[in-house]
């Protein structure tokens, strides 16, 4: 089984190598200035890393890691093939040893830092920054009567909360997916760029949006259960996965986070 599940990723790898059209873009998702990762009209992803020093250096990404090859410089180059369109996780595979891609923003997906990458999607447009009202996404610590700690969180603020100081708004806890934290829906996710796009076009009623860690909000002693810790009781939410690639996954918060005194009257 495993020796035909190594033949046919190679096959793919093969194959994706012989069709690529050339029409690479540095990936919205880099770091600034850096022309790698990049992806083609096919979703292709081409990444590119100096190791002159290497035997090997592979793109790990969708489940399938894509041999590079080295030019006399030291530089490898590969491409994978076809992805599905919206955000992914990836890495480099170098001599054995994963890594993250330098070229890329780092975020926390399969309980780790790393590189991730964005594939344009048919309707990215509703996760694009427009100049429409901008709320804020605002870094929060408070104290926890759950875990009985300082913990971290986001909190999203839409721009009416701002220009309309006495009205009270509803507040959804949300949180990330498996192996991710409390800067999923943020970063990944492009929380406020959504909400505030979805407001400006009338599909949204302003409100708050409370993001924070969901794997290790325990009591004190509280021994996790499996993967992350115990969870919230009761149904698990149901609904359509949202479009547009992966994007993180929403579940009740059970933090104990609680907004300061002079804001609560200003929550409903």
């Amino acid at each position: 089984m495993k020796k035909t599940l190594l033949l046919m990723a190679a096959f793919v790898a093969v194959s994706a190598s012989a069709q690529v059209t050339e029409d690479f873009k540095p990936a919205s998702t880099n770091q600034e200035g850096k022309q790698y990762p990049m992806v083609n009209s096919q979703r292709m992803v081409r990444a590119q890393i100096s190791a002159p020093e290497a035997n090997s250096v592979k793109l790990d990404i969708g489940g399938v890691k894509y041999e590079m090859k080295k030019d006399a410089n030291g530089v490898w180059t590969g491409e994978s093939a076809p992805q599905d369109e919206g955000f992914h996780y990836y890495q480099l595979n170098i001599d054995g040893a994963s890594v993250p891609d330098p070229g890329s923003k780092y975020y926390y997906g399969a309980s780790r830092w790393g590189s991730g990458i964005d594939i344009p999607a048919a309707d990215e447009d509703f996760y694009t920054v427009k100049n429409v009202p901008q709320g804020s996404v605002n870094e929060v610590y408070y104290y926890s009567s759950v875990t009985q700690q300082m913990r971290h969180g986001y909190i999203y603020l839409p721009a009416e909360y701002y220009a309309n100081p006495t009205k009270k708004f509803p507040v959804l806890y949300l949180q990330h997916g498996m192996g991710e934290n409390e800067t999923g829906w943020g970063a990944q996710g492009k929380t406020g760029i959504i909400m505030d796009n979805l407001i400006a076009a009338g599909k949204a009623v302003p409100f708050i949006i409370f993001m924070d860690n969901g794997l290790n909000a325990r009591k004190p002693g509280e021994q996790p259960m499996g993967f992350g810790g115990p969870r919230p009781g009761g149904p698990r939410p149901q609904g359509p996965r949202p479009a547009g690639g992966q994007r993180p996954q929403g579940a009740g918060s059970t933090s104990g986070w609680s907004a300061p005194p002079h804001e609560r009257s200003r929550l409903c």
